[in-house]
């Protein structure tokens, strides 16, 4: 059971749902076409211009002239009744000038059809009556029983006297059977044959056949012409019969009018209807808008039976739009009285918080002005404080080289009283075994010098390095990449690094520097001016090696 209902209440959920949807893209769709209304008339005119144009060349033929005019009388048919008045009449009196009888009948119809659309039923009558039937062609005599079919169908239909309506009804009947005799002739898909039993199941209260034919017609119209309005136009009320509502009803309106509009037609009944209809669900707005957009179109038209129709409803509308109007201004008068007195309260409260404010901002100054004394201070104590750590640092980091150098050479001296007391001894075991030779040679040798000094360097290089472990890295960088010296080991340093290295220690004098390292004075000198030379900076180079740390 589940899976029958769930289905069902889907479909009677969301398929009104959809529709309403797909109503509101239509509305969306017409009010976009209605301003390109001038754009579309335009266009007409342009093609009017053009047939004028041709009409006026001095070489055309009477024929060709007749014919250029039924084609301007077809641009002007539901777009002008004035134009397609007076052309008309332009072509049937050509036509007795011609002396081309069919020529006379066509036009005659063509005025007959006119007056008919327009609800000039009396005249058009008349005209009817004048034409001999009996010689019509088969094309003709369709149109001529149709104009009297039209034309007492419509009387039969305003006329208010029972007998009048009887008579009317009568003679609709005797041309409608004639017209249906004479559709027999026609091709049973063609859109006369198919309008005809339309209208003729219609007749009858057949709306379901009558909607199938209509489907038909619908299929062979094009959206943009007169023929597509008029199909939509009918089966908008034939839908509305058949399902109890509005909504195609209104959806065939919104096509039938978007068809007029595209194709310039001001003749037209489908947005004043459709108009009525929204008045009655409650929409006054647009129901206003349709009906003055349909006015506009049946006054350029000067059509008595459209003026007549939107009569009827075009005041209704208007007072309810104006009364709608009304309750909103009074509406809004007292919405902007409310308003009025919400902005005066709101003023005054602006201007205390105004004052409060000038207070809070005098106050945020007074604030701001201490808060910068502050940061002054706190600033200057900052540079205090790191003048005071650096100092700190510095005398530490000498306080760590004192204790370093004390220690070291401490041990020196140490180890060279030790050195001098065994080399003592020794002297004096040469004395006392009066070993004066071996003694003189052990004077003259070099090698306790050499080892000695030897022992100095590596003494002095660990020493430094320990001190300033970063030395040989940093002093690098201060040279050129491809002159940097490189030591063999870790631990030791080279000549040109043990002479800038006592010039780290602030020993820049060559002469001390010669005696501390034993070499001459020239050989330090040169030593120093070689790296020089291969200083990134040479001028500067010195004064940087005494800032490594």
């Amino acid at each position: 059971m589940s899976k029958i209902f769930l289905p069902i209440l889907f479909f009677l959920f969301f398929s009104p749902l959809n529709s309403q949807n797909n109503l509101d893209d239509l509305i969306t769709k017409l009010e976009i076409e209605m301003s390109k209304k001038t754009s579309y008339q335009e266009a007409k005119e342009s093609r009017i211009k053009s047939l004028k144009d041709l009409l006026s060349e001095k070489d055309i033929t009477p024929e060709n002239k007749y014919f250029i005019t039924n084609k301007l009388i077809a641009e002007y048919a539901y777009f002008s009744f004035n134009s397609s008045l007076f052309y008309i009449e332009e072509n049937l009196a050509l036509a007795k000038k011609i002396g081309n009888d069919f020529f006379i009948k066509e036009s005659t119809l063509k005025l007959a059809k006119l007056l008919a659309t327009s609800g000039r039923y009396d005249e058009s009558i008349n005209l009817l009556e004048e034409i001999n039937s009996s010689n019509l062609s088969k094309e003709l005599i369709i149109e001529y029983y149709s104009i009297f079919k039209r034309c007492y169908s419509e009387l039969r239909t305003i006329s208010r006297v029972k007998n009048i309506i009887d008579k009317y009804n009568t003679l609709y009947l005797i041309y409608k059977d004639s017209l249906n005799s004479q559709i027999k002739k026609l091709k049973n898909n063609s859109n006369l044959y198919l309008a005809i039993k339309e209208q003729n199941y219609r007749d009858e209260g057949n709306t379901i056949e009558a909607l199938k034919i209509n489907a038909k017609r619908l299929s062979l119209a094009k959206m943009g012409t007169r023929e597509y309005a008029l199909v939509t136009f009918n089966r908008s009320y034939m839908s509305a019969e058949v399902e109890g509502n509005n909504l195609n009803q209104k959806k065939y309106l919104i096509l039938s009018a978007i068809s007029d509009i595209q194709a310039a037609i001001k003749d037209n009944a489908s947005l004043a209807n459709l108009a009525v209809i929204f008045f009655e669900e409650g929409n006054v707005d647009r129901a206003h808008k349709y009906i003055n957009f349909s006015f506009e179109d049946a006054k350029f038209y000067n059509s008595k039976l459209r003026f007549l129709d939107i009569s009827n409803v075009l005041p209704v509308i208007s007072k309810s739009y104006e009364t709608k109007n009304n309750k909103q201004t009074n509406k809004l008068k007292k919405q902007l009285i409310f308003i009025s007195v919400l902005s005066l309260i709101l003023m005054i409260s602006i201007f205390f918080i105004i004052k409060q404010n000038k207070k809070i901002n005098q106050g945020k100054k007074y604030l701001k002005t201490a808060n910068l004394q502050l940061k002054e201070l706190n600033e200057k104590l900052s540079f205090t404080n790191s003048d005071l750590k650096r100092l700190y640092e510095e005398l530490s980091s000498v306080d760590i080289i004192k204790e370093q150098y004390i220690g070291t050479f401490l041990n020196l001296y140490s180890e060279y009283i030790d050195k001098l007391d065994v080399y003592r001894k020794t002297v004096s075991k040469y004395i006392i075994t009066n070993k004066t030779k071996d003694l003189l040679e052990l004077s003259k040798s070099k090698k306790i010098i050499e080892s000695e000094l030897k022992i100095f360097y590596e003494n002095f290089d660990k020493s430094f390095l320990h001190i300033y472990p970063n030395f040989i890295k940093n002093f690098n960088e201060l040279l050129k990449e491809d002159e940097r010296i490189i030591v063999k080991e870790d631990d030791s340093l080279t000549v040109e690094l043990r002479i800038f290295a006592l010039i780290r220690l602030g020993i820049t004098n060559s002469s001390k520097i010669s005696k501390i390292l034993r070499y001459s004075v020239n050989t330090i000198y040169n030593y120093r001016v070689k790296i020089r030379n291969i200083a990134i900076n040479r001028e500067e180079f010195e004064d940087m090696v005494k800032k490594i740390k």
